[in-house]
């Protein structure tokens, strides 16, 4: 068998200030050969890929693997030309008996708000109507009937944080082989849950509904199950919450599923909301905890939803309170990182940090800092293994608080990314992360607590007043019960 693999990746806010164009595609992850290099961010399903296609004695042909960094909608041009790079060597390699594509899910370029339904309808168009199609989809996705139509199996992923990108990806390689030697037949179904919400996957109630329905595969005709939480940030008709499931030969059975398992989520709506606390009543539980650390995430300043990660709102208030035995990171903030590596370490001296995208990345905070110590190249090390590039880096001190400054804009997923400039976060009574989610998996091991905080960042979790413009079915909690 020939085996076609690429993947084209980023995940858009279409209410973020900053443009998605090629050079965040670059610095985030632009390779051909992403399948044969070590894994860094994106590069886990063509890696998990290649693995199986040649353990199974087939060949590969490999395309281009590339993501960017969460932002605003992506540049046309550079969609485009990565789209019809991707289609263009798909065309090359024909005939091919399998395609297998890793794409985000909640893409946004102009003129294309479903970018994912663009690629797989027109390689369904150049493979032909029985080539199986494979596509693994980030959870937060914007699940649209023309994918459906156009692929033969979709998965995504069933973790927040994202730990089984790879056994995903696994899954849709065993789906897509098992069709193309015809020993099934899969049918897809959608149910739309009219919610617009994030859910945590490691806290109940939804680590049982997430074990419940991963029990429910392999048994009485279910292939594969998925519920696609959606991204809350893009203003596109198909944003929201929606349940997956795929049928062996019986699109009826996997519609019936999807509606239960659909309006099981619905009915624990009120149960699964994460408690988001305001900056003080965040700092006052942190300061009262026994243990250390207390770990606060700045949810609305995530990277990995499109946020610019400089927002002060919470830096302010530790200086306003003096608090101290703080560690805080990261904050994209490339001048004042210039700044730091021109002085040296030791250097002590008044630096402006952050605030300067806008409203929503609050005003700059003046400290007095001393540069603590500088990379040329800082990592972390991401959910699914592998080094995440973070760029050029400072660790400074002030007022008691130390701080990481980077110059590649990114949330904090783990600890090293404070501990590979020497900066210890698990012996700090409060460590503040930028991140929504993906920080849980590493860094709940060493917290004493996990407390979730709201402020006035970029993607602030109020779900009933996003300004939506395009979705015209009502959702929860913007209505109490959509499905009246």
């Amino acid at each position: 068998m020939k085996i076609f693999i690429a993947s084209l990746a980023t995940e858009t806010n279409t209410f973020s200030p900053l443009p998605t164009g090629y050079r965040t595609f670059e610095e985030t992850m632009l390779k051909r050969d992403a399948s044969r290099r070590p894994p860094t961010i994106g590069t886990a399903p063509v890696i998990e890929w290649r693995k199986a296609a040649e353990a199974d004695g087939h060949q590969v042909v490999e395309s281009l693997s590339t993501f960017a960094q969460p932002a605003g909608t992506t540049i046309r041009a550079v969609y485009e030309a990565f789209r019809d790079e991707i289609l263009g060597d798909l065309r090359a390699a024909l005939p091919v008996d399998m395609a297998l594509l890793f794409l985000h899910g909640a893409m946004v370029a102009d003129g294309y708000d479903d970018c994912e339904g663009d690629v797989l309808a027109r390689a369904r168009a150049i493979v032909g109507p029985k080539v199986p199609i494979g596509c693994e989809l980030d959870l937060h996705c914007h699940l649209t009937q023309r994918m459906l139509d156009a692929a033969t199996a979709i998965v995504t992923y069933k973790e927040y944080p994202h730990v089984d990108t790879a056994a995903r990806a696994r899954e849709v390689y065993a789906l897509c082989k098992s069709a193309g030697e015809g020993r099934t037949k899969p049918e897809s179904a959608l149910f739309d849950c009219r919610m617009v919400n994030m859910w945590r996957t490691p806290i109940e109630p939804m680590r049982s509904f997430v074990d419940r329905m991963t029990a429910l595969e392999g048994k009485d005709g279910i292939l594969s199950i998925s519920f696609a939480h959606g991204f809350p940030w893009g203003d596109v008709a198909d944003v929201g919450a929606r349940m997956l499931v795929i049928a062996d030969g019986n699109a009826a059975k996997a519609a019936a599923l999807a509606e239960r398992l659909g309006r099981e989520i619905f009915a624990m709506r009120e149960k699964a909301v994460t408690p988001h606390l305001d900056v003080d009543t965040a700092l006052d539980r942190a300061l009262a905890s026994k243990g250390a650390p207390v770990v606060l995430a700045d949810v609305a300043d995530n990277a990995g939803g499109g946020a610019p990660s400089d927002s002060t709102f919470i830096l302010k208030r530790l200086v306003e309170r003096k608090i101290r035995d703080v560690a805080t990171g990261c904050y994209w903030d490339p001048v004042a990182v210039r700044i730091c590596r021109e002085a040296g370490v030791g250097a002590s001296f008044d630096l402006r940090i952050g605030g300067k995208c806008g409203k929503a990345s609050g005003d700059p905070v003046d400290l007095r800092v001393t540069v603590r110590a500088v990379s040329d190249g800082l990592t972390q090390t991401g959910n699914n293994g592998g080094q995440i590039p973070l760029g050029e880096a400072a660790w400074v001190e002030g007022a008691g608080i130390d701080l990481v400054l980077n110059t590649l804009r990114g949330q904090t997923y783990a600890p090293d990314a404070f501990s590979n400039l020497g900066l210890d976060p698990g012996r700090r009574k409060i460590v503040v992360v930028k991140s929504t989610q993906h920080f849980h998996a590493r860094f709940a091991p060493i917290a004493a607590d996990i407390v979730y905080v709201s402020t006035p960042g970029a993607i602030p979790p109020d779900f009933a007043n996003i300004p939506y413009t395009k979705k015209t079915v009502p959702f929860w909690p913007k209505v109490q019960n959509p499905f009246a």
